[in-house]
């Protein structure tokens, strides 16, 4: 079984494919193959980056906007920009809002408070959950940012639930002392306005409801990690499966990047190379469970779709004759 096997596709629901791990080991340039790969199967596919110091418009040399960009036939490229995100999420940003300066005036509910999330990463999970509710696509690649960020956005359809859960049992309790309060703070409207913002939030929930069961789903989504042969990588790798685990979310193949070739004629590159080939021992020995795939390292920086369809050649197999068309 190799890595292609991997990748399947559903009939009529998206499929989810998350790459990630430790900064610098070459997450942009997987996730750009697969797409490109999962392109040249003719998917309709979608590619986000998520993470804030974004790279995947310098992989594909091409400037990708917050919105679905062209890239090459069957291919899609968003970078999120929180601050676009944030302006979309206006709206419920507000409510947000005039929830906390409600809640600040009950200090039995500072507990709501205390475990409300950022209002720029609710604003990008807005963004994010889009793309995961929407069935627009054949499949989306995310791909994410270093390893924290990303346990903690995928970690977001728990908190979020949690915290909406908090919020409108906070808002029903307090339906009385808003009407009674209403002269006093300006949001606090009649019944009708409180029943429409507590469905409001309900509707916010069976989203995020939704979002989650979609991430635990191994049908539909699955997570790989991509790492390079040395210690820190590999067990903080190791650390993030284990968690993503403890999340039900399928961590199903690891992809070692930036391997030394073999050179006699060069003491550093053999000794490099006998160093990295005892960690590859480490890394079949702790994800024996995995499907692994490598990739050498390359001779040149890995830029543009004719170099990344090297890549994808490398990881899913050659085949010239049905290669993306760049637009």
């Amino acid at each position: 079984m190799s890595i292609k096997d991997l990748v399947t596709f559903n009939k009529s629901k998206t499929t989810f494919i998350f790459i990630g791990g430790k900064g610098g080991v070459g997450k942009t340039t997987v996730s750009a193959a697969t797409a490109l790969w999962c392109a040249r199967m003719n998917k309709k596919t979608l590619i986000i980056s998520t993470d804030p110091a974004h790279s995947l418009g310098d992989s594909f040399d091409r400037t990708i906007k917050h919105v679905p960009t062209p890239i090459a036939q069957n291919l899609e490229a968003i970078e999120i920009d929180p601050d676009r995100a944030m302006d979309e999420y206006k709206e419920k940003m507000q409510m947000q809002q005039q929830y906390n300066d409600m809640l600040n005036m009950f200090t039995e509910q500072m507990d709501v408070m205390s475990s409300s999330p950022g209002i720029d990463e609710v604003a990008a999970f807005d963004k994010f959950m889009q793309y995961m509710t929407s069935d627009e696509y054949d499949v989306v690649i995310f791909d994410t940012a270093p390893t924290g960020h990303t346990l903690r956005l995928l970690s977001f359809p728990e908190m979020m639930d949690s915290w909406m859960g908090k919020m409108i049992k906070t808002r029903q309790a307090l339906g009385t002392a808003a009407q009674k309060l209403k002269n006093i703070i300006p949001f606090m409207g009649s019944e009708e306005d409180t029943g429409a913002e507590t469905k409001q939030m309900e509707a916010m929930k069976e989203e995020i409801l939704k979002a989650r069961a979609i991430l635990t789903d191994p049908e539909r989504t699955s997570f790989k990690t991509v790492l390079i042969p040395e210690e820190m990588s590999i067990y903080e790798s190791s650390r993030a499966m284990d968690a993503l685990n403890k999340s039900n979310i399928t961590t199903d193949g690891v992809i070692v990047n930036k391997i030394q070739p073999e050179n006699d004629h060069c003491e550093f590159c053999k000794s490099r190379r006998e160093s990295q080939q005892k960690r590859m021992e480490t890394i079949h020995a702790v994800f024996s469970e995995q499907i692994i795939a490598e990739i050498p390292l390359q001779s040149h920086e890995v830029r543009g779709i004719d170099q990344l369809y090297e890549i994808t050649d490398l990881l899913y197999g050659s085949d010239p004759s049905n290669g993306p068309i760049a637009l």
